[in-house]
């Protein structure tokens, strides 16, 4: 211990001897020596935190003719219109008002200002003249405020959905993983769509129809439970986003939703709008109230389960029961363009979409499995939409703002941009990953085989923004044929063009169990049966009207076997299929020589560069010719029986319509 001191008094000694630390700084020379800066203003730490968010600055002029009078507004005017909006949307149809609204997480305690104190809303509301219910002006959800979380960037609801919804992670990438629930997919028998004055003679109805018939009274009961759990909760998300990229066409639609999960999910799939657009948004053109896990109750006419998913378009407005699966609510309203579109002279498309580098346009239709994805997105084409499109006199536009890209056995290598886009802001449902590390196991089914990936389409790097093109040029509908009796590309007719897309053919390879089975024929409508609200043939009839008018010409490609069917032949190469598809979008194949196939009568192509001769008339690649003849009569009669449900429907005042588009099938 002495020692120890006697060091210390050695070493105070040398210090002692040091030269002092001059700390005068001439005035000529820079002060650079102190980095300190003054206390922040804050008095509490509520203050600071305030301190560290600013207020978004808009970015985009007002386009909208109201501009100006939304300009004279106050902001505390603003705020309390917007929140009369949002009050309206989740009013109850057995109360005099909506409920008490206030912007803001429950979870921050905002001290009092102004602004705060006059936020809360209760809107009168119109009941409809056709529902007459019992008054309840007293209850337990006029004591409270409804917080509304509005409009939230990925940010925030990367924030809430980690705090509050058990499931939700963060994956390596910066993904958002979460679970869907119970329904890891959507549950179409539990569709209902309100027959009444406005649908009953427009719709499609009866067999083979997606629209099972509901009353107006028993959506109106599911309504009324939606909204009181919505309204029971502290805090709901509120969506205000646009359908359709053509600003001539624009659909409002506001979502309404008790999970952050879904509200990020629409925040990608829908059009984003800017601040200035949403100050003058006002009423939605369509409302979805999403209740998620609240079932339906089972007892009610016409329900099945405890999931409903109802559309009622008199109302404009869709709910959700007993269901958590966000993909509801992109066909949902994917159902509704369908019934817009359509009734205005535009053709909603259940399709993709690119465009080349001199501008033209090619739509690809085709069922899972077909390599639509694969082949829409194409890394020397602009990608104007991978699954949702409008066609009108405008040309096409994208009705979505982002994709929802099947994840099973994605890799890298395969389809780089659809991996790449799964980044921040993206969001993976039901999807497996590492407890430590986080990285998606992409090959993992433990979940469901039905992962999804949903991001804004401009995480894709071609995509072209806006997302709009000029009027198509080609017309792809692509089949995988695992019979093997399609010629890999023909060239169609406007009336066999409407023929196929209305039978909207491919074939599901089946599994092999005691040796391989038969191939399963599969017949999807429009190539989107589940959506489609009007009859196929009113599609079809306006898909040959705009083909016809705008010159583009329809194409079939078989993605599928060639040389016999699966399990004896193979497969197509996907680099064949992509040199007939470069060929179409050159125009070459325009130049080629036809001959005509027997029972189908496709015309196929001769000859084409980099694709042998011998496989495109799939004749030539079966050894044995009477197992084909039979095997394709076999595919024959699986169209014709699936046609009969058409043949019977009437276009125009003498059917001639109708009976081009059955002589353009099969004949045998």
């Amino acid at each position: 211990m002495a020692e120890s001191n006697g060091a210390y008094s050695r070493s105070l000694s040398i210090n002692s001897r040091l030269p002092s630390i001059q700390t005068q700084i001439p005035e000529t020379e820079a002060v650079c020596h102190d980095d300190s800066t003054q206390p922040v203003k804050a008095q509490t730490i509520h203050e600071l935190h305030s301190l560290q968010k600013k207020k978004s600055a808009p970015s985009t002029p007002l386009r909208s003719p109201r501009a100006d009078s939304f300009n004279n507004l106050t902001d505390l005017e603003r705020h309390s219109q917007k929140l009369q909006s949002i009050s309206a949307s989740l009013a109850s149809l057995t109360r005099e008002t909506g409920p008490r609204v206030v912007k803001g997480d429950p979870a921050e305690k905002v001290p009092e200002s102004p602004v705060n104190k006059n936020i809360g809303i209760a809107t009168p509301v119109a009941r409809p003249v056709h529902h007459d219910p019992p008054t309840f002006n007293v209850s337990d959800s006029a004591l409270k405020f409804t917080h509304v979380l509005y409009n939230l960037s990925p940010a925030e609801l990367y924030e809430q959905a980690i705090k509050y919804e058990k499931g939700s992670f963060v994956t390596s990438t910066g993904a958002l993983a979460t679970l869907s629930g119970a329904k890891t997919g959507r549950s179409p028998r539990d569709k209902r769509v309100v027959k009444d004055e406005t649908t009953e003679n427009v719709l499609w109805w009866g067999k083979g129809s997606p629209n099972i018939e509901m009353d107006e009274e028993t959506f109106l009961i599911n309504r009324e439970r939606a909204v009181d759990y919505l309204n029971s909760l502290e805090k709901v998300f509120v969506n205000d986003q646009f359908l359709n990229w053509d600003p001539e066409h624009r659909i409002k639609v506001r979502i309404v939703s008790a999970r952050a999960y879904h509200s990020l999910f629409m925040h990608n799939m829908c059009i984003r709008p800017t601040v200035e657009e949403l100050e003058d948004f006002g009423t939605p053109d369509f409302t979805i109230y999403n209740a998620g896990q609240f079932p339906c109750n089972r007892y009610t006419h016409y329900m099945t389960s405890s999931t409903s998913i109802d559309i009622n378009l008199a109302r404009k407005e869709m709910v959700i029961l007993g269901t958590q699966y966000a993909g509801e609510m992109k066909k949902g309203l994917f159902s509704l363009m369908h019934y817009l579109m359509p009734l205005r002279n535009i053709l909603s498309l259940h399709s993709g979409c690119n465009m080349g580098k001199e501008g033209d346009v090619a739509l690809f239709f085709g069922l899972s499995g077909t390599g639509k994805t694969t082949l829409s997105t194409d890394p020397n084409r602009y990608l104007i939409g991978d699954d949702e499109h409008c066609w009108s006199e405008n040309g096409v536009s994208n009705i979505e703002g982002g994709c929802y890209a099947k994840c099973i056995d994605l890799a890298k290598e395969k389809e780089p941009e659809i991996f790449n886009a799964i980044k921040f802001g993206t969001v993976l449902e039901n999807v497996v990953f590492d407890e430590h590390t986080r990285e998606v196991d992409y090959r993992d089914k433990s979940v469901t085989e039905n992962t999804r990936a949903a991001y804004p389409i401009h995480y894709i790097p071609n995509a072209k923004i806006p997302c709009v093109a000029p009027q198509p040029k080609n017309v792809i509908l692509l089949a995988c044929d695992a019979f093997g009796v399609l010629p890999p590309v023909s060239k169609l007719s406007l009336a066999q063009t409407m023929y196929h897309f209305i039978s909207g053919y491919t074939a599901l390879v089946a599994g092999t169990e005691d040796g391989i089975k038969e191939p399963q024929a599969t017949f999807s409508a429009c190539f989107g049966a589940a959506f489609i609200m009007m009859h196929p043939t009113k599609y079809a009839a306006m898909l040959a009207e705009k083909m016809q008018q705008h010159g583009a010409t329809g194409w079939l490609v078989n993605t599928g076997w060639s040389g016999g069917r699966y399990g004896v032949g193979n497969r197509i190469k996907l680099a064949y299929t992509r040199k007939i598809i470069d060929a179409i979008h050159s125009g070459e194949l325009l130049e080629a020589e036809y001959t005509k196939t027997e029972v189908f009568g496709l015309e196929m192509p001769t000859a084409l560069e980099g694709v042998p001769s011998e496989i495109l008339d799939p004749k030539n690649t079966w050894s044995d010719k009477d197992a084909y003849q039979e095997t394709l009569l076999k595919l024959a009669g699986l169209f014709k029986n699936n046609f009969e449900v058409f043949a019977n429907y009437k276009i125009g005042e003498d059917q001639s319509l109708t009976e081009q588009i059955l002589s353009a099938g099969p004949i045998f």
